[in-house]
């Protein structure tokens, strides 16, 4: 079951700004007339980037007026979806992978850090209200486990330490550098490449 709900406190208006107004209208046009409905996930997608990663209900209405379908309909998607978030979780969203891969590599270790140092419970702002975390399951990167996402970038070949220092990071609101802890490139070998030597780049 899903940790998620609905937030209690909801806005009162929402809009898209131009440039996502501008996205919006351009994935509506990849839909025949009255299929418009097709393009409701990625507008929702563009509501929690400009909403500071969640959706409020106000904002599923005017996606439901954007493509002439019932609201009813936005809410089912927006709710079944795990990639949607319907209450604040803060301007850094940590994701921890603790799908086996991962957990047999110490993904237990990086939930404990975020337990310790941005909230107890997942989904729970941190006091200073800048982030929250939550388990998921494969975020596809089982090569460089341990590893977690935050927002829309993967943070891989974490251990205590590294993962320490970039959840320091956000709760100073600095975005941390993405990608793996020990420079690997492209999932390469943990050691050294021993295939596909004559392929560049590889």
């Amino acid at each position: 079951m899903s940790l998620k709900k609905v937030s209690q406190t909801q806005p009162e208006s929402f809009e898209f700004n131009d440039d996502n107004l501008k996205k919006a209208n351009k994935e509506i046009k990849k839909y025949p007339k009255n299929r418009q409905a097709s393009a409701v996930m990625a507008l929702l997608y563009f509501v929690q980037n400009q909403n500071n990663n969640w959706i409020p209900l106000v904002a599923m209405k005017y996606v439901a007026r954007l493509l002439d379908m019932p609201y009813i309909k936005v809410y089912e998607v927006a709710t079944f979806y795990s990639m949607f978030n319907l209450s604040p979780v803060g301007k850094y969203f940590v994701q921890v992978c603790t799908t086996t891969p991962c957990m047999i590599r110490g993904a237990k270790k990086l939930t404990d850090i975020c337990k310790k140092y941005i909230s107890k419970n997942q989904y729970e702002l941190s006091e200073n209200k800048l982030c929250s975390w939550t388990e998921v399951e494969c975020l596809g990167s089982c090569v460089s486990a341990p590893m977690m996402q935050i927002n829309q970038d993967y943070f891989e070949d974490l251990n205590e330490s590294n993962t320490k220092e970039i959840i320091q990071k956000i709760l100073n609101d600095e975005f941390p550098q993405p990608g793996s802890a020990k420079n690997r490139k492209s999932n390469a070998p943990n050691e050294i490449q021993k295939t596909l030597m004559e392929v560049k780049n590889a």
